[in-house]
């Protein structure tokens, strides 16, 4: 603390009158932290870069005639860094009301004032009293006695901004001392005179009053009060050294305005001066018709646009481009300096800018109400002179004058007049002023883009028009959410500022193609003005020599400046036949050297000085030396700080205080009805140039900006992907490309063609019901294309939207870098990915497969548009995509790897198995689903979620399903299905253990014909219709999975023929060897999975029994018998069958599929397994192997035929023991089972159940149930295998035999004219019609024979014409059979 307060008490010291250091270089070592870190503010770093360097130069130089700009630079940083402290203690402060005294809690939380806030506001209200006066222990003794313990922690928490109290004072005194001196020896301060100094001066002036208002933000009385108080608490009751000092230099600026018309009152009249002569130029840049008509911003002639030069304004397109500085001066000017507003012109130009401003931004977001302000100290003064004019005090005709202008200014800036005006047209001023510079940048960026040869001489008019386009940018965000009070009375009214206005996204796109222009053609620029300097030499060594300049008689000092000018010139190198961007030219010097002279002949102390200078030049009707001087400079800034420049006029790195409401503007406008989506590159690109905004001496604000800067990028990112993904939601949609896709059904088109039919007759009555249809060609008419337009519209954007983010450079914010493109390959992706899964799923349940094939491929075309224009492979991703989805671990049939255990399944694919097996195969919602083979899909009596089973089961459906998850899909669902068959056939492996010896003595008693014995040992099986119950679900499983297989087989010859004739022709030469290789087995079961095995079912079960180790016991040796014992269950009772789906009422006909496949699969398994045992046992003898394993698969065959004989033999036997003719209900399903049975099981041939149930039952009962079935009128009307059972009437029965010479083959033994109502197998039957014999899959010659139902017509005449007329029939007819039969069929009278 001691050495803290010693360096203050320094620093005070130095700043008193007495100070053994000359008042020149008093300013730079005071201000060494300041100056010694790099503040990266525009006004420092880049407007007075060369004025900065040149100081010490025109010091060193010892005239004592010239003005050394160095201080007001370097006081002009100063002014940065102290504002860039006051904005970091009012953060952390948070944002203080020190005025009304209102502090909130974070403000005492903050750590710089003590927690006491009846203390600390009781010294800040009653200052300048000292707090010896105030008898604190009166106002919180606890908290004073608190402050006795620790006065020295709290005084060093406030001791670095009393320290900056301290700085403001010093800073005050110094900068005031200079702008004296600067005023009163410059000669002149005219923009077109002396323009850089001007600047210089103005800038330091603006910068004073900006640090003095700003400091009315902070709590200065309670710092000071509240340190002196802690002071005196721990320094035995003495004041601080600077407490006296600071309480005057606080009071004299409370308010700031009040202390700043007292310093700066002698300044005023040279403010008034420059003030006057900028005017012009803020009135041209207000009059947006003038700047239109004129051509002020156009390259080109505005009236003759085929002249490609439009040198008519130079002058003046070069000061638009300071008319944002310009007009930050008329507002501070005549607000710290208001006598000046009675000068003749002053309030015109007050007015204009008045008009258009509401507020006066002091440091980034900080701003003052400027109304408000003029109101309370301009107008006071105005009427204080108005009152002493009318009183008479100074002369009568002065007087009248003065007394005048006074009640001219009063009237024009009272509240009612100006400030009204300003709130009700601020807006629409600002908004014209927009639409304006975005019509002109726009057409700037057309022609120089066609015309860069004209940009760099034109340079100057791309600096004005980025300077207005950034100056009219922040406006509207400075003024986004203002509220000001509108009258005395202070009624707040929000300032109505369109937070969706399109033209800030046209200037921001504006800007950067322009600076992007700027930048590519970089070395053009730089060679023109090197070619314009290496002129430039000639013209200013010409004007040395003439006789004005001689009869000046400069001296020595200035001589060799002016000839160091030349030299540098023309030592430029010359461009000719160059690579210019090879040129490196550092002309520094040669603008330092021009500024030492300016500083010379600007100041009144020099012999020679500008008005010199201009009279001894001006006089050859060219140039004057001067001006060629002032050109020289403005140009070399051209060749080596042309970036400098382009930052200077074209960067928005002030938009990151207000980067909220930036990202707000771009959400409201970017995909509105005017928003561009090639604008999103500016307002991204915004981001780069944040960081620029942090300011060295807060260290801490440049890792807090950076990370805005970085937030602020993903929230557009974010925004933007937002929009790309709406707009392919949008064409994706029912009225997007949905409304393309809309298809008639057949019946609704007819309808539709003879509603259109009688409405072109005119007399013909309007059809009922059909008013509502639309006529054709309705879309043509404009009236009705409102969607076309849409969808065109849509397209547009987003085939735009796509290029320009797929051009778009990275942004780069620091060390995070925004890849666009990556962005919108994620955001397309991903948005196909959402897209998939909600589509899954409709309101009720799950989609159709067809329906969501249909919405997958509308989502992938418009992702092949988009990517007609993105540079990336994003149909790879949408496999990708897909592929995710459908995986569900390897594919067990030809993958050998194991799945990783941290590898995530497709949750897609996961979810469509997962239903099937939930709501078709197990029917846990009850809705009664039924397999009807007839139709090859499941029925249900109720909807399954939103859609009958018929609608998501059929083929069709299916080979949808298979085309979306491909083989992964069909593989879970496969695995799926197995693993619920596996705990059904369990069950089945448990029943027959629990009843093994039951069962033995079943066969016995079977075996035995002892048909009491065999009753009561079926009834004591146990269980019996649960089991059946299982194996109608196994069954179920099983033609769930043909179907499966079926669509697999089906899409992969679709797909890909040639590898699926391969598989087709390889399996057909597979060896049958038992037990088979693993090669072997594992193609077999990929040719079972897709349906090219002729025995699917037992395959299957195969599979399943071999995966789980099924059939280790000899109880499955019984199967046969517990099969034949279901026939004894009451689910007989219950079971019908339907003609209609071709099975039964309860799905009974699943367990004719179960016990076909369970047979035949566990005999092979258990077979297997035993010759493995065999074979192990071998000494190797391998011809005895190779006849063993012809042995092993025939007797397979033969063991499965013996128990499938087995069981009919029995069932059949316990079905007509148990006949009756009180008791027949059950005889009939029960023997169309045992057909279907037949027809299901290739180890069944129609001629093993002949001998138990004859054929000519079966047709009978056919024929009764077909001629009682509604579809009967429509059986010998329809010839289509596909929509009716006619032709399921053709059957060959048992003893049939083709003869081979028969020239007219019967066409009922082929598969496209055959349909059976009892069976879904017709896959390993195929007709020859070159040799008209029916052959198997497998080669074999078998017994064949179709069973199903016959249809019998009410005539028995018919049937004899039918029969009669087969032997001549060529096509499919629907009673072939009867011409071979040897029984004949049974006809009923």
């Amino acid at each position: 603390m001691a050495k803290s307060r010693q360096h203050v008490a320094n620093q005070d010291a130095s700043l008193s009158p007495t100070a053994g250091r000359s008042r020149e270089w008093e300013g730079p070592s005071r201000w060494s932290e300041y100056l010694n870190l790099q503040v990266t503010s525009p006004m420092t770093s880049r407007s007075h870069r060369n004025l900065n360097s040149d100081g010490q130069a025109q010091s060193s130089s010892g005239s004592h005639k010239g003005l050394n700009m160095q201080y007001v630079v370097q006081l002009t940083q100063v002014a940065e860094g102290l504002m860039a402290k006051m904005y970091r203690l009012n953060q952390i402060l948070d944002y203080p009301d020190s005025l009304s005294h209102v502090y909130s809690e974070a403000f005492w939380k903050a750590g710089v004032f003590p927690n006491c806030p009846r203390i600390c506001v009781l010294l800040s209200k009653k200052f300048p009293e000292h707090h010896s006066k105030l008898q604190l222990e009166r106002i919180d003794k606890v908290a004073l006695d608190a402050l006795h313990e620790s006065a020295e922690v709290h005084l060093q928490s406030l001791e670095p901004w009393v320290q900056l109290l301290l700085d403001l004072m010093a800073f005050r005194e110094q900068a005031l001392r200079l702008i004296l001196d600067l005023s009163s020896t410059v000669i002149t301060l005219l923009p077109h005179q002396n323009s850089l100094i001007l600047h210089a001066f103005m800038d330091l002036f603006c910068s004073f009053v900006r640090v003095n208002l700003f400091s009315e933000k902070m709590p200065r009385k309670m710092m000071l009060q509240m340190y002196n108080l802690l002071h005196a608490m721990s320094r035995n009751d003495r004041d601080c050294d600077f407490y006296h000092r600071l309480v005057q230099f606080i009071d004299s600026y409370d308010p700031p305005l009040k202390g700043l018309h007292e310093d700066l009152n002698f300044v005023s009249p040279r403010i008034g001066e420059v003030l006057e002569a900028v005017g012009p130029i803020i009135f041209l840049s207000t009059d947006t018709r003038k700047l239109r008509n004129e051509g002020f911003l156009s390259p080109f002639h505005p009236r003759y646009p085929d002249i490609l030069t439009n040198s008519a304004h130079p002058m003046r397109a070069q000061d638009l481009a300071n008319v944002t500085s310009y007009r930050e001066w008329v507002l501070l000017g005549y607000l710290v300096c208001p006598d000046e507003l009675l000068r003749v012109t002053s309030i015109d130009i007050a007015l204009v800018v008045l008009k258009e401003n509401l507020v006066l931004p002091l440091f980034r977001d900080e701003y003052v109400l400027l109304h408000e302000d003029y109101q309370l100290y301009v107008l006071p003064r105005i009427l204080e002179t108005k009152k002493m004019a009318k009183s008479g005090r100074t002369k009568q005709k002065e007087a009248d004058l003065e007394y005048s202008v006074a009640k001219q200014v009063e009237k024009m800036i009272r509240p009612i007049e100006v400030h009204e005006q300003a709130i009700l047209s601020c807006d629409s001023i600002h908004r014209e002023r927009r639409i304006l510079l975005k019509q002109e940048i726009g057409r700037m960026v057309l022609f120089f883009t066609d015309q860069p040869s004209l940009l760099a001489p034109n340079i100057q008019m791309v600096f004005s028009a980025l300077a207005l386009a950034q100056c009219e940018v922040l406006w509207y965000f400075q003024h986004v959410g203002i509220a000001s009070p509108k009258s005395k009375t202070a009624r707040i009214i929000p300032v109505d500022i369109d937070p969706s206005d399109p033209t800030i996204g046209f200037l921001l796109d504006g800007m950067d193609r322009l600076c992007c222009l700027v930048r590519k053609y970089i070395a053009a620029i730089r060679g023109y003005a090197l070619s314009y300097l290496s002129s430039c030499a000639g013209r200013i060594r010409f004007l040395l020599g003439t006789p004005g300049m001689v009869a000046l008689d400069l001296d020595a000092n200035l001589k060799g400046l002016f000839q160091k000018i030349i030299q540098h010139l023309e030592s430029i190198p010359k461009p000719q036949g160059e690579n210019i961007s090879a040129i490196t030219c550092n002309l520094s010097e040669l603008r330092k050297d021009w500024l030492s002279i300016l500083m010379i002949v600007t100041s009144a102390r020099s012999s020679i000085n500008i008005r010199h200078l201009e009279k001894a030049t001006v006089s050859t009707g060219k140039e004057g030396l001067l001006s060629e001087g002032n050109s020289a400079y403005n140009w070399s800034r051209c060749v080596d700080e042309l970036e400098s420049q382009l930052s200077k006029h074209g960067s928005l790195r002030k938009l990151y205080f207000y980067h909220q409401h930036l990202a707000a503007v771009f959400r409201n406008t970017m995909f509105g009805p005017e928003g561009r989506p090639q604008h999103c590159c500016a307002w991204l690109g915004v981001a780069s140039s944040f960081p620029e905004c942090a300011s060295s001496i807060v260290p801490e604000e440049i890792t807090k900006i950076g990370r805005d800067a970085v937030l602020y990028v993903e929230s557009l990112i974010e925004s933007i992907m937002g929009g790309l993904e709406g707009l392919i939601n949008i064409l994706d949609s029912e009225g997007g490309f949905g409304t393309l896709e809309m298809q008639l059904l057949p019946e609704q088109a007819a309808v539709f063609m003879n509603y259109a039919s009688r409405v072109s007759i005119p007399s013909s009555k309007l059809q009922r019901g059909a008013a509502g249809f639309l006529l054709p060609g309705h879309e043509s008419y404009p009236e009705n294309n409102n969607s076309i337009k849409m969808l065109e519209a849509a397209m547009q954007r987003l085939t735009n939207l796509c290029s320009v983010l797929n051009d778009m450079e990275p942004i780069c914010v620091l060390n995070h870098v925004f890849v666009l493109r990556e962005y919108m390959r994620e955001c397309i992706l991903g948005n196909f990915r959402r897209r998939l899964l909600t589509a899954l799923k409709t309101d009720n349940d799950l989609q159709r497969p067809s329906v969501l094939e249909s919405l997958l491929h509308r989502h992938i075309s418009i992702v092949h548009l988009a990517e007609q224009h993105i540079s990336m492979d994003l149909t790879q991703g949408i496999r990708e995509v897909l592929l995710s989805e459908a995986f569900s671990g390897p594919v067990s049939s030809l993958h050998l790897f194991e799945k990783p255990e941290d590898l995530n399944t497709g949750s897609a694919a996961e979810a469509v198995c997962n239903w099937y097996i939930e709501n078709i195969v197990k029917d846990i919602s009850g809705a009664g689903i039924l397999f009807a083979p007839v139709h090859k899909c499941f029925k249900s009596t109720r909807p399954v979620g939103g859609y009958f089973a018929e609608s998501v089961t059929d083929l069709r459906e299916l080979q949808s399903f298979v085309r979306i998850f491909g083989g992964y899909g069909v593989d879970r669902l496969d695995r799926m299905m197995k693993e619920h068959t596996a705990a059904l056939l369990n069950c089945i492996d448990t029943s027959l253990r629990s009843n093994r010896e039951v069962l033995e003595a079943v066969a016995a008693s079977m075996h035995s014909g002892d048909r009491t014995e065999r009753e009561a040992y079926l009834r004591q099986i146990v269980d019996m219709d649960t089991i059946i119950g299982f194996c109608i679900q196994a069954g179920q499983a099983l033609a769930f999975d043909q179907l499966l297989a079926e669509a697999a087989g089906a899409v992969l010859e679709e797909g890909v023929p040639l590898i699926y004739s391969v598989l087709a022709g390889v399996v057909k030469h597979l060896p049958d060897e038992i037990p088979e290789k693993k090669e072997i087995r594992k193609m077999r079961v990929v040719a079972n999975s897709v349906n090219l095995v002729s025995d699917h079912d037992s395959e299957w079960v195969r599979l399943i029994l071999e995966e789980v180790g099924g059939t280790n016991d000899g109880s499955w040796s019984l199967l046969p018998y517990l099969f034949a014992a279901f026939m004894t269950s009451n689910i007989w009772s219950s079971t019908a069958f339907n003609v209609d789906t071709g099975g039964f009422n309860n799905n009974i006909h699943g367990l004719a599929r179960c016990i076909s496949a369970v047979i035949a699969g566990s005999e092979f398994v258990r077979l297997e397994r035993e010759h493995q045992q065999k074979s192990s046992l071998s000494n190797g003898h391998v011809a005895e192997t190779f006849d063993s394993e012809i042995q092993s698969r025939l007797s397979v065959e033969a063991s499965i035929k013996s128990a499938m004989q087995i069981f009919v033999k029995f069932s059949s036997g316990i079905i007509l023991d148990s006949w009756s003719e009180a008791n027949r209900s059950h005889l009939v399903p029960k023997l169309i089972f045992l057909d279907q049975l037949s027809e299901i099981s290739s180890y069944l041939p129609r001629s093993s159940l002949e001998p138990h149930v004859p054929y000519s039952i079966l047709r009978s009962l056919y024929g009764q149930y077909y001629a009682n079935s509604p579809s009967a009128q429509l059986v010998l009307l329809s010839m289509s295998p596909r929509h009716s059972p006619a032709v399921s009437l053709a059957h060959a029965s048992p003893g049939f035999r083709q003869p081979r010479g028969d020239s007219t083959p019967q066409s009922a033994a082929t598969d496209s004219g055959y349909f059976r109502g009892s069976s879904t197998y017709s896959q390993e039957h195929s007709y020859m019609p070159d040799s008209g014999t029916i052959r198997s899959s497998d080669g074999r010659h078998r017994n064949v024979r179709r069973s199903g139902p016959l249809d019998y017509s009410s005539s028995r005449s018919k049937v004899k014409n039918v029969e009669g007329s087969t032997s001549g029939s060529t096509g499919p007819s629907p009673l072939p059979r009867f011409a071979v039969s040897r029984s004949g069929p049974i006809s009923y009278k």
